[in-house]
């Protein structure tokens, strides 16, 4: 009654048609030991046909494959579908599961690892990818023929396929006898098929520590996946949700625990609104497009720094923050940052950045940037490729901290990164091939560095020009200690004291730590789409011409130096819009241009630090804040005019 089920099943979901059309891709010309056929399977709809069959799919798997493989062996023989198959084992029917119920019996937890033995059944996991092998020659189903001419298995042959958990010499091995004459069973090479991968997937919850942020007792432990005929279906620094079967892998004298991938998803955490109080904001600075960006820079970080200290530094930060992704296409856009200052302050306010990062690393000068090789502990004996910080930090922040710790091959590695893609070398005879390999990763993530202005050994202190290029921003931290600091703490204080809060002044507003992690800002603004505008787009045209043309002969600028699109992009978000309007890219020229001429000579001339050219801890700072950026805004429209080929077809004079 079971089969019957399963018969009904495949016709009703349409098993029976997909059954006939992969069978189609089997050449009639040749013969394979077994025929992969993978099945769809709907849990729900199972359970709705047969509740009994629907039982054996969650909780018995091995026993629902051999149902579906007996019906679809009868089918293949009743239509004709393959005329070379004579037994049912030739069969190797796959189960994929579509989904799984929503109930904790069906979810395995990766941050409370099981610890018993358990029935194997197919549960879901989420996680992230920290490491992988190389695709490796595997036996998925092999054919093997009895030694003795007399015997009538020395035409007929046994079929051996592989079952989740089990080795590969419990598929493949030379001991194996005839069970009709005992003689040895010799096997027919030419008919090993498929490939196998190991991959290595951790707790989303982990990436907390690599943020460096408060440590607990808890410790994170990775989980083994296998996967047979879904090689290269999964990439380092990627979040995952993944359907398996635990299994347990017997080496003697070992007992290793993993899971037999069965279908594979790509994941993400699900997006989120901004908080009331943020929407109030927005609505009550309306009136100018600087102002919400300058209140919610200003506000950040005052854990570690108070009001008016860094406030250019806090916007570059957020900026970098909300830019760095991975969109729909998978085309990454990125922000790098590097910050020239002597204050070892700027480092803990980076470290604050990073734990609102969708994902953040903080990098170890002692420990793996990129990634590093070791050998396979699961008996393949090939190279197990372990991300580094770098990878671990895909779609995300990589914080590398001073960069004055690093030595000299590591300062070179981070200025090649230009083209972000890091090639692995693995040596052939180390890890049991015939040929050395390299493989290829793209780099996906903005990194923050900060070199000290006070070792000066050059423009840029001690990080030479070449490497500052590499950087797609380069933000100066003039040194303010002392009396200022104290100053503007105080004033601080007074200002809470006197005003308590006046919501309707947005010079007024105040923001907490918390605040900013449960307004869930950044990880809005990194979800809008955003379009550039016909202005915005002439006057980055416009100062990029007029920059490169009266830039000193000889001064070539880097491509990863001139971020304008990107910071123009970057400032719309923080603004919660979704078109990029000539004032973004106004803040995005003064950002590049002090970034740029913080290297090389420059003929547009800005204050010091344009962005915020004016205090904002009174009542008035925002409107002389908009008029001062309301001229720098006309001194670039006439820097362009007078220096960029054309203007004159879009700038008018006056």
């Amino acid at each position: 009654s079971l089969k019957e089920s399963v018969l009904v099943y495949l016709d009703r979901s349409g098993g029976l048609k997909k059954l006939a059309g992969d069978c189609k891709r089997f050449n009639s010309q040749q013969t394979e030991a077994v025929y992969r056929l993978c099945v769809s399977v709907n849990p729900c709809d199972v359970m709705e046909l047969d509740p009994v069959l629907g039982d054996c799919v969650l909780h018995d798997p091995l026993r629902a494959t051999a149902l579906f493989q007996s019906v679809c062996f009868l089918a293949v023989k009743t239509l004709s579908l393959i005329e070379k198959i004579h037994m049912e084992s030739q069969v190797n029917v796959i189960l994929k599961y579509t989904h799984l119920p929503p109930f904790p019996e069906y979810t395995l937890d990766l941050s409370s690892f099981p610890r018993a033995y358990r029935p194997m059944r197919p549960v879901s996991m989420e996680g992230l990818v920290i490491a992988m092998t190389r695709v490796t020659k595997y036996t998925q189903g092999a054919r093997f023929l009895c030694t003795d001419a007399d015997c009538p298995c020395s035409t007929f042959h046994h079929i051996r396929v592989h079952a989740p958990g089990a080795t590969e010499s419990a598929t493949v091995r030379n001991d194996f006898s005839c069970t009709i004459c005992s003689s040895q069973l010799k096997e027919d090479v030419k008919f090993r098929v498929l490939g196998k991968q190991l991959v290595e997937l951790i707790h989303v919850k982990a990436l907390d520590v690599l943020r460096s942020h408060q440590q607990s007792a808890t410790r994170y432990q990775s989980v083994t996946l296998f996967l047979r005929e879904l090689c290269n279906s999964m990439r380092i620094g990627r979040f995952y949700r993944v359907l398996g079967i635990p299994a347990h892998v017997h080496q003697w004298p070992n007992i290793t625990w993993s899971v037999e991938a069965n279908s594979i998803q790509p994941w993400e955490p699900e997006g989120c609104e901004v908080s009331p109080r943020l929407q109030e904001l927005l609505k009550a600075t309306a009136s100018s497009p600087w102002r919400f960006s300058a209140i919610v820079a200003h506000c950040f970080g005052l854990d570690m720094a108070p009001l008016g200290l860094y406030s250019t530094l806090k916007m570059s930060l957020l900026l970098s923050l909300v830019q760095t992704r991975i969109d729909e296409k998978d085309t990454f856009h990125n922000l790098d940052l590097l910050v020239v200052t002597a204050d070892t302050l700027i480092l803990d306010l980076m470290a604050y950045s990073l734990s609102l990062a969708y994902r953040g690393v903080r990098h170890q000068a002692s420990r793996e940037m990129f990634a590093c090789l070791s050998r396979d502990e699961h008996g393949t004996g090939t190279a197990n490729i372990r991300a580094g910080s770098a990878l671990l930090a895909t779609g995300g922040i990589c914080m590398l901290g001073d960069l004055s710790c690093y030595k000299k091959d590591k300062l070179d590695s981070i200025q090649s990164l230009e083209s972000r893609t890091l090639s692995v070398f693995i040596p052939g005879k180390k890890y049991g091939e015939d040929a050395d390999q390299q493989l290829s990763f793209p780099v996906q993530c903005s990194f923050w560095a900060l070199a000290d202005s006070s070792c000066r050994s050059g423009e840029m202190g001690p990080v030479p020009v070449q490497l500052a290029d590499a950087f797609g921003l380069v933000i100066e931290c003039k040194d303010r200690v002392g009396a200022q600091t104290l100053l503007a703490q105080t004033v601080h204080t007074l200002q809470q004291a006197v005003q308590s809060g006046n919501l309707h002044d947005p010079s007024c507003w105040e923001f907490s730590t918390q605040d900013y992690r449960e307004f869930q800002l950044v990880a809005h603004a990194q979800g809008l789409q955003v379009e550039l505008s016909p202005a915005a787009e002439k006057m980055i045209l416009g100062y990029y011409m007029a920059s490169r043309r009266v830039r000193s002969q000889g001064v070539k600028i880097s491509v990863a130096s001139v971020k304008l699109i990107s910071l123009a992009e970057a400032h719309c978000k923080l603004c919660l819009r979704t078109k990029v309007l000539e004032q973004d890219a106004v803040i995005a020229v003064l950002l590049c241009e002090n970034s740029v001429s913080l290297k090389h000579a420059s003929a547009l001339i800005i204050p010091p630090d344009p962005v915020f050219p004016c205090d904002l801890g009174d009542v008035d700072g925002l409107r002389r804040r908009d008029a001062a950026l309301d001229e720098l805004h006309q001194n670039i429209l006439q820097f362009i005019y007078a220096y960029a080929p054309g203007a004159d077809t879009y700038i008018t004079e006056e």
